[in-house]
């Protein structure tokens, strides 16, 4: 036995050297183990490398290494085709799959742009031509304010507007033909009449001397109240204290200088002259003067009295009264119609016609009305001589007054001193300061 044999395990040299075995003898294979390292990591000195030192090499220990497993490389792993040609897709469809997202944001980023800017463009399109036209509008504006404000002016008023004031009257007429009836009410829920506005009624007036002119009615001359010229008579007035509310008017500013404002002073001395000589009391002192429908002297007529008043049918009425300022109140009224007044004094007609208007003014001319005569002969038009079951006060209009329901308040003249026929339109005091002529409800 070799050397070489004594390092073999028991049993192993025996058949390696018995030539009839049919297997050849295995030859083992030490693993080259360097610089102490084992196959399994651990540290260990390797026969070969004790002997390279000189030392001897105990049998335990090199069967110890020889019982070791064999390290076994690993088995190359097999790689299909198929599968590399997955891996080496796959990049590519998500490198495609990004671009595309990219691409179609940006398309839709580059349309909002687009789509803003169309808006945008439009919007600065109608920013201009609204500007133009707030332009045009605004110097049309001007110009027609400019028109209006240099129109002449009637009666304290642009042209423009007065006509604006007749065509509106001229509308109520049509649709309504001044004979619609104004709601009545039950006496329970009529109530005292507040006073407002005493032009004309300032001084008090002696009752006695109270007369009512009549100027253009049929068969004057053939009445026994004819007189030459009413205008001749005298009404009488006494200074006294009254407790009876006066009231205020409120269509001005009650503080405002123009509320007590004197007629101009060349109407004044127009009046002082006209009373020298005619005798006459100065008339219109009030803010709008006096008035252009009042009588000439030497104007013949017939003078009424209170009782030749209250000979006609007497009417009770419960009505409103509308103030113009905004105010209402349901009023007992009673007096005579005054389409029974004309019934019982007509109109002449001169030409077959009867005439248009018919003018009211108070006894010293400082407050005056005028109307159509047809709204005259409206069933509730009233001559009134009594309110609320009691004789009409001072300041609400004694001993006659006037109750149109179909008008507004300032046309329901108190203290009732003229009633005049004519085919001219009247003048009318509150129409003079700006007011409508009509003044229909």
């Amino acid at each position: 036995m070799s050397d070489q044999d004594s390092l073999l395990p028991d049993g192993q040299a025996g058949r390696q050297s018995d030539p009839a075995s049919s297997n050849p003898p295995i030859a083992r294979i030490d693993p080259v183990i360097e610089h102490g390292a084992s196959v399994d990591g651990s540290t260990s000195v390797g026969p070969n490398q004790l002997a390279s030192e000189g030392e001897p090499a105990d049998k335990k220990e090199v069967e110890a290494v020889q019982a070791q497993p064999l390290a076994v490389p690993p088995a190359p792993v097999e790689v299909k085709h198929h599968e590399l040609a997955d891996s080496s897709v796959k990049p590519v469809e998500a490198e495609t799959d990004s671009k595309s997202h990219v691409d179609s944001v940006a398309a839709k980023l580059a349309q909002v742009e687009a789509e803003d800017a169309a808006v945008l463009a439009e919007s600065r399109k109608h920013t201009r031509r609204s500007f133009v036209l707030a332009a045009a509008a605004a110097a049309a504006g001007y110009g027609f304010y400019q028109w209006i404000e240099k129109s002449p002016g009637v009666e304290m008023q642009p042209e423009p507007f007065r006509k604006a004031f007749q065509a509106n009257a001229q509308i109520a007429r049509t649709i309504f033909r001044d004979h619609s009836l104004a709601p009545t009410y039950s006496l329970n829920e009529a109530q005292e009449l507040r006073v407002n506005g005493v032009y004309g009624l300032k001084k008090e007036l002696v009752p006695e001397s109270w007369r009512l002119q009549v100027v253009g009615s049929s068969g004057a001359k053939s009445h026994p109240r004819f007189a030459n010229d009413v205008t001749a008579w005298e009404y009488r007035y006494k200074v006294s204290s009254t407790h009876e509310d006066q009231g205020h008017d409120t269509k001005v500013d009650p503080n405002a200088r123009t509320s007590e404002k004197m007629a101009p002073a060349p109407m004044l001395d127009q009046a002082k002259a006209n009373e020298e000589r005619v005798g006459r009391v100065p008339r219109g002192t009030e803010e709008a003067g006096e008035s252009r429908s009042t009588l000439k002297s030497q104007t013949p007529g017939l003078l009424l009295t209170i009782e030749d008043i209250e000979k006609l049918p007497r009417h009770e009425l419960v009505t409103q009264f509308k103030c113009i300022e905004g105010w209402s109140q349901i009023v007992h009224w009673a007096g005579v119609r005054m389409a029974d007044f004309l019934e019982a004094y007509p109109p002449e007609q001169p030409d077959g016609k009867e005439p248009r208007y018919v003018y009211m003014e108070t006894p010293d001319g400082d407050y005056y009305t005028g109307y159509d005569l047809d709204v005259c002969r409206h069933p509730q038009t009233l001559l009134v001589t009594e309110m609320m079951g009691a004789p009409l006060t001072q300041f609400h209009g004694a001993p006659l007054r006037l109750h149109m329901p179909t008008k507004y308040g300032y046309k329901q003249i108190k203290r009732i001193g003229l009633i005049s026929y004519t085919n001219d339109k009247p003048d009318d005091y509150w129409t003079k300061l700006g007011y409508d002529w009509y003044a229909g409800l």
